[in-house]
């Protein structure tokens, strides 16, 4: 069979066409009041005020140490937290802190869902305030869908740059907040108003500005939806036990709008449920989910819609919670007019909870215990080994001595595993013998070029493991590496 193209026939403008993307409508998230609405605005503050307090909080470290309590020193190489220090070669502790967060998570959505979703993530929270200055500038629900269907005027058009430019403000708020963890933030902020600060610092503060205007005041939540991972992973997290933002359909099915003289008892004996189909469920759901279809993808577990149906069901004279956080299994007994227990501990949420528990436990005991005192070396390979005139062997090595305190050390550096070996340092006034005596500043790394000389009679041939070990004369701290010495 041979595919031929043909002109459009008057048939073919009749059929319908399919649509590659289906736009999205606007979601016009309704004011609601109750104690999930309250618990988010809690939230939100606590949230927004560690976030924008944190880089302004002191922690005395020494003389000629930041004294930012949470500082990435990108210039000094370090990492602070309070009583923290880490160094570069330390970022396992990064990987520690990822695995606890990723886990964590787990941890809760098994438990109660998209929790993190509803309550603590960025693009929530932002876009959470975001929403709220855009109710207070354009008014409720019903009145903003007017604003935006009306032709342009002066007021809509003051409103609306109203609006932008505190989303505006907020972004560039939050975006010099964030860089303000990078460098100290009061010498970062008086360069800023004097006009001293560095372009990089500006890009990176403008970056994300940029990006939070963006997610939080147009993206919204498509992000939920369509760009973020998490969304597709939590559907594997949860089951039968974990309580979710639940429609209790055996409760309001069928649904119909409530007529003025219709009682409930004539509701009951025409199969109507408790449902008035008043679709505020949906009006107040930041995504536009109707969980009334069960769960799904867009929704966060935020809660919202349980506020709003109870306060629907006060005004109608039912009971409270048709929607609530609930799990499938007490959905089911209760369906059957039974109840189930709840259950807390389940393989998943064990499992979990120990992987939490160990990490977290190797991480602080690696911190108790972690040395201040590091010694790394590293042999030259080219010459693998010099033989000298008298027939002594000779290596050389770069060996650098890590001093995490605060204070300048000295060390005794020395060599195992070989006999009569004799120790010197590359510089003008180099000392020598069975051992060195070296020194590192404070806080620092200091780089010797070392050179390791047998006499040709003690020097065994091939390879011979030693240990070079550096003892801090102050403390009696012991440092050391394996290397390798070469000879004919």
């Amino acid at each position: 069979m041979s595919l031929h193209s043909h002109a459009p026939t008057a048939h073919d403008a009749d059929q319908p066409r399919e649509r590659w993307f289906v736009h999205r409508p606007k979601v016009y998230a309704a004011d609601v009041h109750g104690r999930f609405r309250r618990l988010k605005w809690l939230a939100l503050a606590v949230l927004l005020g560690v976030y924008y307090v944190t880089p302004w909080l002191r922690w005395e470290r020494g003389p000629g140490i930041p004294d930012q309590a949470v500082l990435v020193d990108m210039v000094g190489r370090r990492a602070y937290f309070f009583w923290i220090e880490i160094w570069p070669q330390e970022v396992y502790y990064l990987t520690g802190l990822l695995i606890i967060g990723a886990f964590g998570i787990f941890f809760a959505t098994t438990l109660l869902g998209r929790i993190w979703c509803g309550y603590a993530c960025p693009q929530t929270v932002w876009t959470d305030l975001f929403m709220w200055v855009e109710r207070k500038l354009e008014g409720p629900r019903t009145e903003r869908i007017r604003l935006d269907k009306a032709p342009l005027s002066a007021r809509k058009l003051g409103l609306k740059a109203s609006k932008h430019a505190i989303w505006l403000a907020i972004s560039l708020v939050t975006g010099g907040a964030w860089i303000f963890y990078f460098n100290d933030a009061p010498t970062l902020l008086r360069e800023i108003v004097t006009g001293e600060v560095s372009w990089k610092v500006l890009a990176f503060a403008g970056l994300f500005a940029g990006t939070t205007y963006f997610f939080a005041g147009w993206a919204r939540e498509q992000i939920c939806i369509y760009v973020c991972p998490w969304r597709s992973f939590q559907a594997a997290m949860v089951d039968e036990d974990t309580y979710v933002v639940t429609y209790q359909d055996w409760r309001g099915e069928g649904r119909a709008p409530l007529r003025k003289s219709q009682s409930w008892d004539e509701r009951t004996a025409e199969g109507l449920g408790d449902c008035i189909d008043c679709k505020l469920c949906i009006h107040v759901c930041p995504t536009g989910t109707d969980i009334r279809k069960g769960q799904q993808i867009s929704c966060i577990g935020c809660g919202l819609c349980v506020d709003a149906c109870n306060e629907v069901m006060a005004q109608v004279g039912r009971p409270g919670d048709l929607i609530l956080f609930d799990n499938r299994s007490n959905q089911v007994a209760k369906a059957d007019g039974q109840a189930a227990p709840v259950r807390l501990l389940r393989p998943r949420t064990v499992i979990y909870a120990l992987i939490i528990l160990v990490v977290a436990g190797a991480m602080a005991i690696s911190l108790a215990m972690r040395p201040t005192l590091d010694v790394s070396v590293l042999r030259d390979r080219a010459p693998l080994y010099v033989q000298q005139s008298n027939g002594d062997v000779q290596n050389a090595y770069t060996i650098k001595i890590l001093n995490k305190t605060h204070e300048a050390r000295t060390y005794r550096l020395s060599v195992e595993g070989l006999a009569n070996a004799d120790l010197s340092v590359a510089s003008v006034d180099a000392q020598s013998g069975r051992s060195l005596t070296l020194t590192a500043e404070a806080d620092s790394v200091a780089t010797y070029r070392i050179f390791v000389r047998v006499p040709q009679d003690a020097a065994k041939p091939g390879s011979t493991d030693v240990t070079v070990l550096a003892r801090d004369l102050t403390s009696g701290e012991i440092g050391q590496h394996r290397s390798v010495f070469m000879a004919p």
